[in-house]
C-alpha cells in the first residue's frame, strides 16, 4: 500500500476519532453539569458560572474513562464508512490486503493511546483536583455529617491514644481534608472527645485543624485552630486515602517506589500506572474487535447486528479490564499481567478471527 492511500486511511481515523471525542466531550457535560446543578443550587454562594467551571474542570478526568469506548466506536465508524463507499472494495481490488489497511488505524490507536496517558492524564488528575477544590469550598460547613462511603476513616495509633478520623472530602491527594472529623479515644478505647473542623492538614508529626469544634464532657470549645498529634507518614496517608486516578502518570512510579519503601503495597496505584500503560494497546485492541466486523461489510453488505456484535464485544472487554483490574487491586493477580492479559486476548481473538476470515 501506497503512503498516500496510508495517509489518507490514517487521517479519516483521526478526523472521526476528534469528531466522537469531541461529541461525547459536549453531551457528558451537558449531563454532569445538569446534575451538578440539581445538587447544589441551594448552597449559599451558588452560580451556574462556579458550575460550569466545575464541571469543565472534570470534564477531562470522565473523558479519560471513555477512551477505549471512543477508540472502539471511531474504529467501526471509520471502517464502515469506508465501505459504504466502496474505497475498501476498490483497495481490495488493487491487492492491498487488510492488514494493510487496518495499519493506519491501529497506528491512530496507539498514538491516541499516547496522547490520552501522555497529555489528557495530568491535565484530568489536575483539573480534577482542583474542581474538587471548588466544589468543596461551596460546600464547606454546609454539614458536619460524615458518610461512609464518602471517604474511607483511618485509625492512627499514639502513645496517647487511639485517633480515628474521617472527612467529608478528601483534597490534595489525601493531604488535606474538608469538614473533617476526629474522635480521640483513650487507652480502654472510649470516646474522650471529638474535634470538628473545616479544614486538616497532614503536618510532619501532627494535623493541624483550622476552624475547630471540640465536644468533651457535654462542652463546645470553638478554636481557630489546633493539633492532634500523629505518627501517620504522608505515604501512608496517600496510599490510604487518595484515589490513583487522581495522581498524574509522570508521579506514580515516584509514589509507588515510596509506599513500598516504608512497607506499603500500593497495589491501587500500581494497577492505576499498569492500566495506563496499558490503554493504547488496548485501544489497538478494540480497533481490531471493531474490524473483526467490518471486514465481512464488504462482501456482504451491512449489518446491524454484525454491528451490535462489536459493540458488544468491546463493552464486554472493558467489563473483563475492570474485573481483572480489581483482582490486581486486591492483589490476587500481579498488577501487570491483570493490566496485559485482557489486551492480549482482546489482541489474539482479533488477529486470529482476521487471520481465519481473510487469509483462509
Amino acid at each position: 500500500m501506497g503512503w498516500t492511500l496510508g495517509r489518507y486511511f490514517f487521517f479519516r481515523y483521526v478526523t472521526i476519532t476528534i469528531w466522537f471525542f469531541l461529541g461525547l466531550l459536549a453531551l457528558v457535560f451537558l449531563i454532569d453539569f445538569t446534575e451538578l446543578s440539581g445538587r447544589t443550587t441551594g448552597l449559599p454562594g451558588f452560580t451556574y458560572g462556579t458550575a460550569v467551571a466545575i464541571s469543565g474542570l472534570r470534564m477531562p478526568m470522565i473523558m479519560l474513562q471513555t477512551v477505549p469506548f471512543v477508540g472502539l466506536f471511531s474504529a467501526m465508524a471509520t471502517l464502515v464508512s469506508l465501505n459504504r463507499r466502496y474505497e475498501l472494495v476498490i483497495a481490495r481490488s488493487a491487492g492491498v490486503s487488510a492488514w494493510q489497511f487496518l495499519l493506519p488505524c491501529c497506528i491512530g490507536a496507539l498514538l491516541f493511546g499516547f496522547v490520552s496517558v501522555g497529555l489528557i492524564n495530568p491535565l484530568a488528575a489536575h483539573a480534577f483536583s482542583l474542581s474538587e477544590q471548588i466544589e468543596t469550598q461551596l460546600r464547606s460547613g454546609k454539614s458536619n455529617t460524615v458518610s461512609a462511603d464518602a471517604a474511607p476513616w483511618i485509625r492512627q495509633k499514639t502513645s496517647t491514644g487511639d485517633t480515628i478520623i474521617g472527612a467529608r472530602a478528601i483534597l490534595d491527594q489525601g493531604l488535606e481534608m474538608a469538614d473533617a472529623v476526629f474522635f480521640v479515644l483513650d487507652q480502654q478505647g472510649n470516646i474522650v472527645e471529638r474535634k470538628d473542623a473545616a479544614r486538616a492538614y497532614l503536618r510532619d508529626g501532627y494535623w493541624e485543624l483550622q476552624d475547630v469544634k471540640t465536644f468533651r464532657n457535654g462542652t463546645i470549645q470553638p478554636a481557630a485552630s489546633d493539633r492532634v498529634p500523629t505518627n501517620l507518614k504522608p505515604e501512608f496517608v496517600q496510599e490510604r486515602l487518595a484515589r490513583p486516578e487522581t495522581i498524574p502518570f509522570y508521579d506514580l512510579p515516584g509514589k509507588i517506589e515510596v509506599a513500598r519503601s516504608f512497607g506499603l503495597k500500593a497495589n491501587a496505584f500500581a494497577m492505576q500506572f499498569d492500566s495506563l500503560v496499558a490503554l493504547p494497546f488496548l485501544l489497538v485492541a478494540m480497533t481490531l474487535i471493531a474490524a473483526t466486523v467490518s471486514m465481512r461489510f464488504a462482501r456482504m453488505g451491512q449489518s446491524a447486528t454484525m454491528i451490535l456484535g462489536g459493540v458488544v464485544a468491546g463493552f464486554l472487554l472493558y467489563v473483563v479490564s475492570v474485573l481483572v483490574k480489581a483482582f490486581g487491586v486486591a492483589g490476587f493477580v500481579p498488577t501487570a499481567i491483570a493490566a496485559s492479559v485482557p489486551v492480549v486476548v482482546a489482541m489474539f481473538f482479533g488477529v486470529t478471527f482476521l487471520l481465519y476470515k481473510e487469509d483462509g
